[in-house]
């Protein structure tokens, strides 16, 4: 009962700190919940058991190596931000025109991958919505899952149609706010469950159960659990410059350190097969630690599934819009990826669909690297150029070698 209180009271304490009306009103702050609530999303729910599983004790450099790598992702996006903003324009296909022809080729590539990653990650988010608003219920089993699934992307669709989504993306800031004080109680509750361990001597540090290539291959597969820092790049409407590029690292940082302390408390106290590896898996796990954090969890689950989905429903149907300047409006794009959604959640699994969805945003990633290395190459920042060279060859290679998690 002492942990619950303290949980809770962590939880309400940081809830009223992004609540305070100077953090609230920061310019930064607003725009770092964008990419905030990608990043400690659907990634944040699933990653812990999936490395302590997979890594053993060496899970949270796994951890790191996921952070680093989407950090430098970060920094070809940011290089080719500043470029965009030297030669003026807008931050789609349509600027690579005055940065040259090829530019330009690699800029509607890009643009048309990134759609393709919205439809495969709002599959993600939507079936992770699905196995956790079932996990605590006794209806809780992969059909009834997949079916409110489905539900939800109907209902996604038709409030798309009918309404629109500024409704609902006013509910952003409230779902992020929500889930990083949900996250918070979760750390302080771990901290105090942890150091118990280790006053008693009772950590446990597993052997992995991957290592080699098939290790590698497995990370590989998991970098859409860190993507989400891309967004501020698409937020040029209501910000200027630097307050994007400030958003996008700060964001970053935060969630890297979110990240490494969660997955550094959850890695040595639990022994192998002691609970079973599932999608929910996190819940079993947090029932150990204290009664409250499984309901807690499922709530942060529910608001940030929804919300990350609604956000990139919206962004794809008007990515394909102007991709196809109008002659596939918005609206049919939202019916498209439902489809799509829809077709993935009866046909895959959920760790499927994050491998799936990883490959996708990969080629992305792939793409804006080697949009930095010709530009880098231009501005004879050749050992800029040979880093962004090198992220478009590993993003190549987690396009064609990822690998899924086997349950």
């Amino acid at each position: 009962m002492f942990l619950n209180f303290i949980i809770i009271l962590a939880v309400l304490v940081t809830a009223l700190f992004l609540w305070t009306p100077r953090l609230h009103r920061s310019l930064t702050w607003q725009a770092m919940t964008t990419p905030l609530a990608s990043i400690i999303g659907s990634g944040f729910l699933v990653l812990g058991p999936i490395l302590d599983v997979a890594y053993g004790k060496y899970a949270p450099l796994i951890m790191g190596a996921l952070c680093l790598g989407a950090y430098l992702y970060g920094a070809a996006i940011r290089y080719n931000m500043r470029a965009i903003e030297k030669v003026g324009g807008s931050t789609g296909a349509t600027n690579g025109r005055a940065r040259g022809k090829l530019v330009h080729q690699f800029e509607v590539a890009s643009s048309w991958a990134l759609g393709f990653a919205y439809v495969i990650s709002v599959a993600y988010y939507l079936n992770l919505f699905g196995v956790f608003a079932v996990s605590l219920t006794d209806v809780n089993d992969p059909f009834n899952a997949k079916l409110l699934t489905t539900a939800v992307f109907v209902i996604i669709v038709f409030v798309g149609w009918t309404r629109g989504f500024k409704s609902l993306e006013a509910l952003e800031y409230v779902s992020v706010s929500a889930k990083l004080a949900i996250i918070a109680g979760l750390l302080v509750g771990l901290a105090i469950y942890v150091s118990g361990k280790a006053v008693d001597g009772q950590l446990i540090f597993n052997v992995p159960e991957l290592t080699g290539w098939p290790a590698v291959t497995l990370a590989f597969g998991l970098i859409v659990t860190v993507q989400g820092f891309e967004t501020s790049r698409y937020l040029a409407d209501g910000y200027d410059i630097k307050t994007r590029i400030r958003s996008m690292q700060w964001a970053q940082w935060l969630s890297t350190a979110i990240y490494m302390i969660y997955i550094f408390l959850l890695t040595y106290i639990f022994s192998r097969g002691e609970l079973e590896f599932s999608e929910t898996a996190i819940v079993d796990m947090m029932v150990v630690v204290a009664p409250i954090l499984p309901v807690l969890l499922v709530a942060a689950a529910l608001a940030a599934q929804f919300s990350a989905a609604v956000a990139d429903t919206s962004g794809s149907g008007g990515l394909i819009a102007e991709l196809t300047n109008n002659r596939m409006p918005p609206k049919f794009g939202y019916a498209l990826l439902a489809a799509i959604g829809i077709a993935l959640t009866w046909m895959s699994g959920v760790f499927e669909i994050i491998s799936y969805a990883s490959r996708a945003f990969a080629v992305y990633y792939s793409l804006q690297a080697g949009i930095a290395a010709v530009t880098a190459w231009r501005n004879n920042h050749f050992w800029r150029c040979a880093g962004f060279v090198l992220l478009t060859f590993i993003g190549v290679m987690i396009v064609i070698f990822g690998q899924a998690v086997e349950v």
